[in-house]
């Protein structure tokens, strides 16, 4: 794999997907031995929001929000449209995800995933399936989104799709890198 330095050029392709109806799984189970927690933060400060978005994104080219200024990250996880999820297990955050809901009833899975040190644990599945059923818990729900991007897990593509998500468009784009990208520390 290759060392992409900051400064860099890269073109991606981001994928969206949406999912018009409630999935027919039921509410996933931990995985076997897991001990772990899924809390809801309420009023979450930005640095609490920033530590796991850099843990889980870090690996993935995340860089939107650093560039953002505290008080516009603060606005924008607003308590009323927004709903940010952990899940601790051994006393630290494995991952996230952030649901966003929008006046259309639409809720836009903002942002999903583990820290390196979960993946590949089974955690994937139960944290994705949960944040699935809990955005469909929201009455009225007529669609739910996500995008991913050629940035993201090799598998993430795959894995929405499997939980039931469809791809509606894709758009080809290129940024500049911020800090270095190392492709070899990406799990497959």
């Amino acid at each position: 794999m290759t060392l992409q330095p900051a400064g860099s050029e890269i073109t991606y392709t981001v994928t969206y997907l949406e999912m018009e109806e409630r999935p027919t799984f039921d509410w996933p189970s931990l995985p076997a031995g897991s001990g772990g927690a899924l809390l809801k933060a309420t009023n979450p400060p930005v640095w609490y929001f920033r530590s796991l978005y850099d843990a889980v994104g870090r690996d993935y080219s995340w860089e939107d929000m650093p560039k953002r200024p505290d008080d516009v990250v603060k606005e924008w996880l607003n308590p009323d449209t927004m709903t940010l999820w952990s899940f601790i297990e051994d006393g630290w955050p494995h991952g996230f995800f952030l649901l966003e809901e929008q006046p259309d009833h639409t809720t836009d899975l903002v942002y999903f995933g583990l820290v390196p040190e979960a993946v590949g644990k089974g955690f994937g599945t139960y944290l994705l399936r949960t944040a699935i059923l809990t955005a469909w818990q929201r009455p009225g729900l007529k669609k739910m989104t996500v995008n991913t991007c050629t940035l993201d897990h090799p598998r993430a593509l795959a894995t929405y799709q499997k939980a039931g998500f469809k791809p509606v468009r894709r758009e080809d784009k290129t940024r500049i890198l911020a800090r270095d990208r190392d492709s070899a520390r990406i799990p497959q």
